[in-house]
Order: C-alpha cells, then sequence, then structure tokens
C-alpha cells in the first residue's frame, strides 16, 4: 500500500545557510526546498523530529513578493542552484543575514560591523569552470515523467548529480551559470556521443566509458579548455570515437584553446591516472588585478572571473598593508592573494600543503617578475610540520584562506601563540570560520566582517574578516 504524503500549510520568514527557507508552526522549524521568504505553500514533509522538520514546496498559495520566475528549465530539480526564484538584491540580504547568524549563534558575536554584501555585476554566464558528469543512470525529469517519453535513453546522461543523489545524473542542454559558448560545446558533446553508442559510466558495475567533462574558460583570453575523463579505451569504437570528437572539436569551436583527454579507471570519481594534451599548450592564462596566472587543466582557481578583482581588492584593503611589513599568506593555492599583496609589502611567505599549487605558484612568481615572495609546502593541519614556520620571520599580517572546513585546532593555537598584530580570515564557509574566529577571540578582536558574493543563485557566500590583536 502507498504511503499517503503528509503536507502542510506554512509561511515561510527567512532562509536557513543550506539554501533552504525556513518557517515556524507552534515553536517547531521547518526547512523547506524550492520556497522563498514571503511564500505561503503547501509542502511535503519528508522528515520529521521532535524540533524540527525538513521538505520541499508543492503548491504556492500566496507568492512572496520577492519571488521571481527561475531563468533555467531545470531549476528545483538541478543540483546546480537554488536561488534563482529569488530577486538577487534579496539573496544579497540573506547571504549577509546568514553571516550574522553564524558568527552570532557559533561565535557568540553580536553587533558586528557586517558590511553590506558585494554583488557581482554578472550574475549569468558567470562560472568560468563547470564540471558535468556521464551517468548510466539517468534521472527523469517530473515534465518527462508526466509526458510518458517512451524514447528517453535512460542509460545515458551527460549533466549535474540530483542534490543529495550521488549515483543520479540530470541529463542537461544548458547551465545559465556557464557561458553560452560552453553551452554548445556542452550540447555537441552529448549529441556526438548518443550518435555513435558511446557507453556513459555505470557506479554500480564500474562500467562504461564516458566519466565527466570539465569545460574551462579564461576571460582573459577569450578561450576554452575542454578536458574529457573516461574509463580505459576498450575497443576501437571508443578510440575512433576520440579522435573524430578531438578534429570536430577543434574544427567547429575556434574559441578552443586546449584539449584534454584524461583517464581514470579507478572507483574514486576525482582520481586521475594520465593526462593527454591532444590540442594546446596544456594550460592557459587568467589575470587578477593585471598579475598573469598560468591555469593547468585540474589547478584550483576562483570560478567567478568577473568578480574575483572585487574580491581581492577588499582582502588587500583590510589586509592595508605597508611597505615594510611582512605578510604570511596561509593556504596561499597558486598565489591568487599572495601575488598582488607582494606589490605592496616588503616580503610575503606563500604556504600550501598542494605541492602542484606551489609549483603553479613559483611559475606564476616567474611569469610576473616577482621577487619578494617566497613559496612553501607546508601542511598546516599538522602539528609538527607547524614547527617550519618559527624559520621564518615574524610577521606583521597573517592571511588565512583555508578549505570549507576551516583551520584545524593546532594552527588556531599556534596563531594564537605568536600574537600577530592583524589577521585577515578570508573564508567560504561562515559557520567555520565563525567557529574559528571565536577560538582565536582570546587574543584577537573581530574588527569587520565583509560578505563578497562569487557564487550568484546559490546560498554560497566568501566573508572576509579583519581580526586585530587585543591590546
Amino acid at each position: 500500500m502507498k504511503k499517503e504524503k503528509k503536507t502542510i500549510e506554512i509561511t515561510l520568514d527567512s532562509i536557513a545557510f543550506e539554501g533552504s527557507a525556513v518557517g515556524r508552526i507552534y515553536g517547531k522549524v521547518y526547512f523547506i526546498k524550492n520556497a522563498v521568504p514571503g511564500d505561503k505553500v503547501v509542502s511535503v514533509i519528508t522528515k520529521s523530529k521532535k524540533n524540527f522538520a525538513e521538505g520541499y514546496l508543492e503548491k504556492i498559495i500566496t507568492p512572496s513578493k520577492f519571488r521571481v520566475d527561475p531563468k533555467c528549465k531545470y531549476f528545483g530539480e538541478c543540483g546546480g542552484c537554488n536561488w534563482q526564484n529569488l530577486e538577487y538584491h534579496k539573496q544579497l540580504e540573506w547571504k549577509k543575514q546568514n553571516v550574522i547568524d553564524a558568527f552570532e549563534r557559533i561565535g557568540n558575536f553580536y553587533n558586528l560591523e557586517i558590511l553590506d554584501t558585494i554583488g557581482s555585476h554578472q550574475v549569468y554566464n558567470y562560472r568560468n569552470k563547470m564540471e558535468f558528469s556521464f551517468g548510466a543512470n539517468r534521472w527523469l525529469r517530473n515534465v518527462e515523467i508526466s509526458n510518458n517519453k517512451a524514447l528517453i535513453n535512460k542509460e545515458f546522461a551527460l549533466g549535474l548529480h540530483i542534490s543529495g543523489r550521488f549515483d543520479k545524473i540530470i541529463d542537461l542542454e544548458y547551465c545559465e551559470l556557464q557561458n553560452q559558448y560552453a553551452n554548445e560545446i556542452l550540447k555537441y558533446i552529448k549529441t556526438k556521443s548518443l550518435k555513435e553508442k558511446i557507453s556513459a559510466y555505470n557506479l554500480k558495475n564500474h562500467s562504461g566509458f564516458l566519466r565527466s567533462l570539465i569545460i574551462r574558460y579564461s576571460l582573459y583570453q577569450d578561450s576554452f579548455m575542454i578536458i574529457l575523463i573516461t574509463n580505459q579505451i576498450n575497443n576501437q569504437n571508443e578510440e575512433l570515437f576520440l579522435n573524430d570528437l578531438s578534429n570536430n572539436l577543434i574544427n567547429k569551436f575556434n574559441k578552443i584553446s586546449n584539449l584534454v583527454y584524461a583517464i581514470n579507471i579507478s572507483k574514486n570519481p576525482v582520481a586521475i591516472d594520465s593526462i593527454n594534451i591532444i590540442y594546446g599548450d596544456g594550460y592557459f592564462y587568467e589575470k587578477i588585478l593585471d598579475i598573469k596566472y598560468k591555469i593547468s587543466p585540474f589547478s584550483f582557481f576562483q570560478t567567478n572571473s568577473y568578480q574575483i578583482n572585487n574580491f581581492i581588492s577588499k582582502i588587500l584593503e583590510f589586509a592595508n598593508i605597508n611597505v615594510k611589513d611582512i605578510v604570511w599568506d596561509l593556504f596561499c593555492g597558486a598565489g591568487s592573494i599572495t601575488l598582488p599583496a607582494a606589490k605592496q609589502c616588503e616580503f610575503i611567505y606563500g604556504v600550501e600543503l598542494s605541492n602542484s599549487a606551489i609549483i603553479d605558484a613559483n611559475f606564476n612568481k616567474e611569469l610576473n617578475n616577482i621577487s619578494n615572495v617566497e613559496f612553501l609546502n607546508i601542511d598546516l593541519n599538522n602539528k609538527n610540520s607547524l614547527n617550519q614556520l618559527n624559520s621564518l620571520p615574524y610577521p606583521d599580517i597573517v592571511i588565512l584562506d583555508p578549505p570549507r572546513a576551516g583551520l584545524s585546532s593546532h594552527l588556531i593555537d599556534y596563531i594564537n601563540k605568536i600574537k600577530v598584530k592583524k589577521i585577515v580570515y578570508v573564508s567560504c564557509n561562515p559557520t567555520t570560520q565563525a567557529r574559528d574566529c571565536k577560538l582565536l577571540n582570546e587574543n584577537y578582536e573581530i574588527i569587520k566582517l565583509q560578505p563578497v558574493d562569487m557564487f550568484p543563485h546559490t546560498y554560497h557566500i566568501e566573508n572576509i574578516a579583519l581580526l586585530i590583536l587585543k591590546a
């Protein structure tokens, strides 16, 4: 017997950090996907506990005045973005509020100076990197199910993972977050793969040829790098497909400057066993504040090229570097903050765990003829490795830009111990940032916070915190 859906009527008044709209009934908190603050809706409840419940929007009774029509037809089913139905200026307000909530709830910080979110000039087609997955287990959209489309190939999809489902791929014709030229490339590769009957990867039995497609874009050069990741070649048809696809892509799309094939034969979706440069030199360039950066196929770079100058400029404004200052840039990556900061200080040390990032950083240092920089390969989460920092000149300023997990307890203890006069803490996760600032509050006072929107139409936010040593 089919279980009957449990539904409720609820008015939403806020948004949680993970992007769901929030409402309350008799003190119980409800998190509702695809709703926005101000909506009165009928929601289907999928999970219910004593103090909270989760659900999704089934019907809008009264729409919020801030609700807008999503530009993308996949919105609500695709996991790529979740705020296209909310006016952009309200997105910026709620991102600021999410920062406030994190610092109050987790850090116990109240009445901080939190500046308005810096919005992105480009709110669609802004991503310079998209990674699409091939899958043999296609997610059928509601419209496809209702139309009973019998001709749908359920064993092939090229698109994005459904939110919360690593094993299901929604097939996409386009993505509004990437360049429209990239959408034409995406469409062509999918059409070609289907025409030639090339198999998509099957997670369950580790079979199938096509695994993922990465499309990278250089705003500076107006060019694209295409990275196709496959399983090992098992037959002549797959080999002929790769050769034919290479020639067609290069001839059809003149903005492709690099074409890369990578092989992954493991069950780990991000592992790479070999890289083959089919066309181009295997890298392209981007610019931040007039500094040139080499980007390799799998190297990290901020995904919003239209906003990156505003972001780095604000970090440097918070740092307020003096020409005599010694600066440590911890978690420096390929030097996106380090090298612009080098123009303002006496000397700067960039520290990073990833050896490939350090190689790129040193290349970029030489490329831009910057000499007052040294890059060091150190594991900042390893207590014993932190001793290597003791050999460096004492810093006037420390810049922190850790991964989403935040700082390790060892690094927090170390920073509390050295008592540097100024810290600029950059984070893509305000919850772990607030937690860390609370632990640093023993010696450091938060002066101000600056949210920066690098990811329009998602709940993600970059946040810059300025901390000063207490007197």
